[in-house]
């Protein structure tokens, strides 16, 4: 028998031992070994070598491992270069009777529910499920050991060391009404046998494929028929590439939720024919993101959900199209995750204005949402900025939040637009261009809710009890000869006890008196105005300011 060094030293040459050592394993090896997935004591890894590795005797398997940190070295030993790693200490060279090549994808299904078939000596049969094995007699055993399988629609077979799809026709004939598989963390080395699995569950709407080492060829793209029924693929961290997405996704003719994570991707091309379908795409995690990769994507004409995050994006532009107006890119989407990117300027922001179709926005951990700014003022600021988003970061926007987030938005830069040429009266209103490209919407608010008065825009004066009265100017329409009154009231004061305060003053009953406010926008106050105002004075329920600054918000 050949001498084996000890364990100490094999670990000194970059070699690992085994307990019991030896060399007539090499026949159990498959004869497509290089490229092959294998799990050896729960760490995953592809084979790149197999053979002699002098000068220890026998047939060793080079292996490149997933976490880097598992190896020894870069797949080189004694000055020869067996096989590179991407880490230089990625590889090691271990004994075959260590690894596990892995199951097929049935025997995986029945080790993970328990589902098991076995014959007894006396021709009974026996069917185990968990642990415990179950008698029955002749064909009924039979029957109801596979009316299980057959009745599967969903299987987690998620790291089952699953590497192949095994015998031809058995997946089908066996369960063949599977809806739903995660394969994530398996065995598998090839998209041909992934092909090889789906070919036979014509039923098949959802596949996780996710740390799976797939190798993607381009001798064909996957026939039409074998996902015919696809609706969602899970492929993060399975090292694909754009081009191979689009050379692949020919055969998912009617795919709608594509996962790609993690996996280095460059959008370096524009899906013509492919992808139509597709309404919702996962790029998280990827190379960085710029304008020109995402006009790539920008007309998928039904993509509603984009999931962006971790893609070092810095800015947002959409350039078909001016401020205030609405882009023709992304025509379908209501749905954006741009969570932890580098995003600092408001201007980006402006930009998602544009998207005729978004309701909800996700955009946490950027430097404009992290910044000195509290997160409340944060929200309020991008709910002003984006008139049609009805939810951001999974919180709903109430009308009431985003009434009172635009009023102080319009509060807040009034100054900023006076500066620039802002004005109450719409002829005198032009704002220079500087200004509107930082608040593009903000003219529009002015629309809506009427321009900032003088007195709005005023710095708010320290808590004193002569800061916080209102001044009122009394006149009697009904009595000209009456002296006009000046009173200062506090802001506090409701409308009723104003009411009863100039019924003493004017010595008139307070069922005859009847309140009109006058703006200084407004030279007098019209009908709708007076109901408005008795509704409130009749229920009681406004303080003076609160009236007046609802007054003054609607126009009236």
């Amino acid at each position: 028998m050949p001498q084996i060094p000890p364990p100490n030293l094999l670990s000194c040459l970059g070699l690992e031992n085994c307990s019991t050592p030896s060399f007539a394993m090499s026949d159990s090896v498959p004869s497509d070994v290089i490229g092959r997935r294998i799990d050896v004591n729960g760490e995953l890894g592809t084979v790149r070598y197999f053979g002699n590795v002098p000068p220890v005797k026998g047939p060793w398997i080079g292996v490149e491992w997933d976490n880097p940190l598992r190896g020894k070295h870069d797949g080189s030993h004694e000055g020869t270069i067996y096989f590179k790693c991407r880490h230089p200490t990625g590889g090691s060279f271990i004994r075959p009777n260590r690894v596990n090549f892995g199951v097929d994808f049935l025997t995986a299904i029945k080790n993970r529910y328990g589902l098991e078939n076995t014959k007894e000596e006396d021709g009974n049969e026996m069917i185990v499920i968990g642990n415990k094995p179950v008698e029955t007699v002749g064909f009924d055993s039979i029957k109801k050991f596979q009316s299980q399988l057959n009745r599967l629609q969903e299987v987690s077979v998620w790291s089952s060391a699953v590497s192949c799809a095994g015998n031809k026709g058995e997946i089908a004939q066996t369960c063949p009404n599977i809806r739903r598989i995660d394969l994530s963390k398996n065995l598998l080395s090839s998209w041909n046998e992934v092909i090889s699995i789906a070919a036979q569950l014509k039923y098949l709407e959802v596949l996780n494929l996710s740390e799976n080492k797939l190798k993607f060829l381009y001798d064909s793209p996957s026939p039409s028929f074998t996902f015919s029924a696809l609706k969602v693929l899970v492929l993060n961290r399975t090292g694909i590439t754009w081009t191979e997405v689009l050379w692949h996704a020919k055969g998912w003719p009617v795919l709608e939720e594509l996962y790609l994570a993690s996996n280095d991707i460059t959008i370096s091309e524009r899906p013509t024919d492919t992808l139509q379908t597709l309404k919702l795409l996962d790029l998280s995690n990827n190379q960085p993101i710029d304008g020109d990769q995402l006009f790539q994507i920008a007309y998928l004409p039904r993509l509603e959900q984009l999931i962006l995050s971790d893609n070092r994006i810095s800015a947002l532009h959409f350039p078909d199209v001016g401020l205030g107006c609405k882009t023709s890119m992304f025509p379908s989407l209501q749905y954006l995750v741009i969570n932890g990117n580098q995003i600092s300027q408001w201007s980006s922001i402006n930009e998602l204005d544009k998207l005729q179709s978004l309701q909800s926005l996700s955009c946490t951990q950027n430097p404009l949402t992290g910044g000195s700014k509290e997160p409340q003022t944060i929200r309020q600021l991008i709910i002003a900025k984006i008139g049609q988003l009805k939810i951001l970061n999974k919180c709903e926007i109430l009308p009431e939040e985003r009434r009172g987030a635009e009023l102080d938005y319009r509060k807040a830069f009034g100054n900023e637009w006076k500066k620039a040429g802002g004005h109450q009266d719409p002829d005198k209103n032009k704002p220079n261009n500087e200004f509107i490209i930082a608040h593009p919407r903000y003219q529009l608010l002015c629309l809506k809710y009427g321009a900032p008065e003088d007195g709005e825009l005023k710095p708010q004066q320290p808590f004193m009890l002569k800061n916080q009265l209102l001044t009122l100017t009394i006149k009697c329409l009904n009595q000209p000869d009456q002296k006009t009154l000046v009173k200062q009231l506090p802001e506090s004061m409701t409308i009723q006890k104003v009411k009863g305060l100039l019924s003493r003053l004017l010595k008139v009953p307070g069922s005859e008196l009847k309140l009109s406010y006058e703006s200084p926008k407004v030279s007098r106050f019209n009908k709708t105005h007076n109901q408005i105002l008795t509704f409130f004075i009749d229920n009681n329920i406004y303080d003076q300011r609160t009236l007046f600054r609802i007054l003054k918000a609607t126009n009236l």
